[in-house]
């Protein structure tokens, strides 16, 4: 088995650079309008492919991990998202920044379901694993927009992109120096689900997939948007590019230790409790940030992305306690190809409502009716009793 202190630390970086390389464009738009001439509505749209992607390419990413290698696909991500990148800073027309970020999208759809199934495999505790790589997850969010907007404002855009696509690179070589070859997954287990009976199991999965679904657009919505929204919203505050990517990073910096702090509730509540409570923070939240600006909107910016982060560590939790560790690569595709699938929806979305007179208020009250879809299918998670009573699988 390979060693997890050295493991650990490797998946957690990708985890950092997964989210940061898929969001470079949405600060780097704001620098690109300006430079070509263009609205933000219209050039937004070319990150819309490397979302697709994002979801699209995951199912293969996890049915080639556990047919092939999940170490060996992690190699692939790291100097795949990397050359993609790099790539992508010389672009020179529209289209070729589209290419550049779908190829991003492809190699970056592979960390989620091989990532987080080599994770997940044998923590000493599920929830404090997931909720700390959650929060470098959500770092790579945060040093996305402030890297970026830095690296703007010193030399180009250009830079926004070479500057990640080489340092995924540098972790790729290290990732291979230092981290063993694990070998295959063992197959060991009949079933795919873990001592419940069937029935329980697709009661759980297609919850998992409303959570999912819907929590991926709330998700994707928020994080490709924000950018944006401070930049409108909170002008009193900051008119450069680094400084709206510094306050993008606070929030999500801060935010990020929701994940942390649901790694440990996960240990000591339910899942049902816990999505439940989720639901009933998210929604009254998104539908303050509506019509906020100034430090109100930064305020409750900061809570809102809190319970929105707060809620992932659930999503892969129920994965990681309830399938068996063979299954997890493809179940873990399936469930991010729906997330990062349907969440590419957030970026046609987003480009129309824009353009609405409402503007990002219709945004967040499409986003409030999301939240509370995540609610009411909350409810119908089977409790810890109901679990205990179900017949084992056979």
């Amino acid at each position: 088995m390979t060693d997890r202190r050295f493991l650990v630390p490797f998946i957690n970086a990708g985890h950092l650079l997964d989210h940061l390389v898929m969001l470079v464009f949405p600060t780097v738009v704001l620098a690109l309008a300006r430079d070509w001439g263009q609205s933000y509505s219209e050039l937004l749209p070319l990150a819309l492919g490397g979302f697709i992607a994002f979801g699209a390419f995951a199912i293969p990413a996890g049915w080639l991990a556990d047919h092939w290698s999940r170490y060996k696909m992690m190699v692939v991500f790291f100097f795949g998202i990397g050359a993609s990148l790099f790539a992508t800073g010389f672009a020179q027309a529209p289209w070729q920044i589209a290419a550049g970020l779908t190829l991003t999208g492809m190699f970056a759809a592979i960390y989620h379901p091989v990532g987080i199934a080599m994770l997940v495999a044998a923590p000493k505790n599920l929830g404090m694993a997931l909720g700390w790589n959650g929060l470098w997850g959500n770092l790579g969010l945060a040093f996305a927009a402030i890297i970026s907007g830095a690296l703007m404002d010193l030399w180009s855009w250009r830079a926004a992109f070479f500057v990640p696509g080489l340092l995924s690179i540098g972790v790729g070589a290290l990732f291979l120096a230092l981290v063993p070859d694990p070998g295959p997954v063992e197959k060991k287990s009949k079933t795919i689900g873990l001592h419940l009976d069937a029935r329980t199991m697709a009661q759980i999965f297609a919850i998992l997939l409303i959570a999912t679904a819907c929590g991926g657009v709330i998700f994707n919505s928020t994080t490709v948007a924000m950018p944006k929204v401070f930049d409108e919203r909170l002008r009193a505050l900051t008119q450069t590019n680094f400084g709206v990517g510094a306050l993008v990073a606070f929030v999500y910096s801060v935010a990020a230790f929701a994940q942390v702090l649901m790694g440990t509730l996960m240990s000591r509540f339910e899942m049902r409790t816990l999505m439940i409570g989720v639901g009933l923070v998210q929604i009254p939240l998104l539908a303050a940030a509506a019509t906020l600006d100034g430090w109100p909107m930064l305020v409750v910016a900061l809570l809102m992305m809190m319970a929105i982060f707060g809620q992932i560590p659930l999503n892969d939790g129920i994965v990681g306690k309830y399938v068996a560790d063979e299954y997890r690569a493809r179940v873990l595709s399936v469930r991010y190809v729906v997330s990062l699938g349907v969440a590419s929806v957030a970026v046609p979305m987003i480009a129309l409502l824009h353009r609405t007179e409402g503007g990002f208020r219709n945004v967040f009250m499409v986003l409030a009716a999301l939240a509370l879809a995540i609610l009411v299918s909350a409810f119908f998670f089977p409790s810890r009793e109901r679990m205990l009573r179900a017949p084992a699988a056979a």
